[in-house]
């Protein structure tokens, strides 16, 4: 805390399931950002995304409860789930603002790209500060970030800054084709984990 000011990481994803790439990425976030405490946020209906229709978010809340329990300064919370309906960025950002506080929202490549088209664009930009993390090796997508950081500061005054780190090239999908595939999961989830995923069935 600086001034007065703490510094809070916002970190929210389908978490479908939730894998080491996602522990690795809030360790680095804490890290590099000098965090004073990062929210975990696990989302009721990601408006970014297909989820099964099975899906129960209860389940993807728990596993992030025991996959983030050994991260220092990480706080797994419902609010998403609790508010119900579309999870939208902007709703969970202005719930968290305050003067004391200095806001940093965590996406991937993917999300980056595509964040001046998300709902309330312009007061996502206004309430935090974004960051990305690059989950791929594809060099090809570097001149798509430096173009959209030159729109960005253009449209919103703020660009989307890096943070630098190992990449962990596995996603949830693959994850859950493995479970339906019956491939074990180490290295991949956290061993609590798969051991919640065998012992409730799920993505089977």
């Amino acid at each position: 805390m600086l001034n007065g000011i703490m510094r809070i990481g916002v970190y929210g994803g389908t978490f479908a399931p939730v894998h080491n790439g996602h522990v690795m990425a809030a360790r680095q976030f804490i890290s590099q950002m000098e965090l004073d405490l990062l929210y975990v946020i696990p989302a009721a209906v990601p408006p970014h995304k297909q989820i099964d229709a099975s899906d129960d978010p209860r389940h993807r809340l728990r596993m992030c409860e025991l996959a983030f329990s050994c991260v220092d300064k990480a706080i797994v919370s419902d609010m998403e789930i609790a508010r119900g309906g579309k999870s939208f960025t902007v709703d969970t950002l202005r719930a968290l603002a305050g003067e004391d506080r200095r806001l940093f929202l965590l996406t991937g490549t993917d999300m980056m790209l595509t964040l001046g088209e998300w709902r309330s664009a312009e007061e996502i930009f206004r309430l935090c500060y974004p960051v990305y993390m690059r989950r791929e090796k594809d060099p090809i997508l570097e001149a798509r970030i430096v173009a959209k950081n030159k729109e960005y500061l253009e449209r919103f005054g703020k660009v989307v800054r890096r943070i630098p780190a190992d990449v962990i090239e596995i996603s949830s999908t693959e994850i859950r084709t493995m479970v339906r595939e019956g491939r074990p999961l180490d290295g991949v989830v956290p061993p609590i984990v798969a051991a919640y995923i065998k012992e409730h069935g799920l993505y089977a």
